[in-house]
């Protein structure tokens, strides 16, 4: 029988179809280690390590969405939070639970897709995003700013580092109506301090800039062509 889009959970399934990199993707993206990749350092955002020497970040609960290999996670752990990291790639977290063992870190992995995870209301002290929000489609965006909305305390942080516009390794500046015309994220949307400013609208801007580029081999890791911010709910 064909397919009948009945609710408004199957329109967004069947445009997840679209556009969204599959799991088995995200898998084989991570299963060559030596690959060069940039973020496959172990090392943290140079603006999370900011967030935390400037104390804006105080010891606490933590959810961290799509933690890939756990560099960030790591480093949060290290820094005394109770760190909960979720990526959708099973291969991606058995590197970061690699990394953890090694380094004797209590990090609760989990494997989910965001968007079925059931998750506390008013738990974590901060969230953090270093690479889920340019992979997410227009149709999906309203709903993952509720997820974090509901997630977070009041007066918790949530911070992101995304693809900023024309950046050199993504960053489409396409619209969101070119998405479905074309049927494509091509590679990841970019954002800009204004786009970020309307999107987290609800939350109170801490400070959003240009990731700072970092020459590796270094303790931090940051690249140009991002963007990162923290707010305030």
């Amino acid at each position: 029988m064909t397919k009948l889009i009945t609710t408004m959970d199957d329109a967004m399934t069947m445009l997840d179809d679209m556009l969204r990199e599959p799991t088995t993707f995200w898998n084989d993206f991570y299963t060559n280690r030596e690959k060069e990749v940039p973020f496959f350092v172990n090392a943290p955002d140079e603006n999370l390590v900011q967030y935390v020497e400037q104390g804006i970040l105080h010891k606490g609960k933590v959810l961290e969405l799509g933690c890939g290999a756990g560099r960030n996670a790591l480093y949060l752990a290290k820094q005394g939070f109770d760190v909960h990291a979720v990526d959708l790639s099973n291969v991606a977290l058995q590197w970061a639970k690699e990394r953890a063992t090694e380094a004797q870190a209590h990090i609760q992995f989990e494997q989910a897709n965001l968007f079925e995870l059931p998750l506390k209301e008013n738990y974590y002290d901060f969230i953090y995003d270093a690479g889920c929000l340019h992979h997410i489609a227009p149709h999906r965006r309203v709903q993952y700013v509720e997820i974090v909305q509901k997630a977070l305390k009041k007066g918790g942080y949530f911070a992101v580092n995304c693809f900023a516009e024309h950046g050199a390794y993504g960053g489409s500046a396409m619209s969101d109506w070119e998405v479905y015309q074309q049927r494509s994220l091509q590679g990841g949307l970019g954002y800009t301090q204004e786009k970020l400013q309307v999107i987290f609208n609800d939350f109170q801007a801490i400070e959003i800039r240009p990731m700072k580029a970092i020459q590796q081999p270094s303790t931090i890791f940051g690249l140009d062509g991002f963007i990162v911010g923290v707010f305030r709910k």
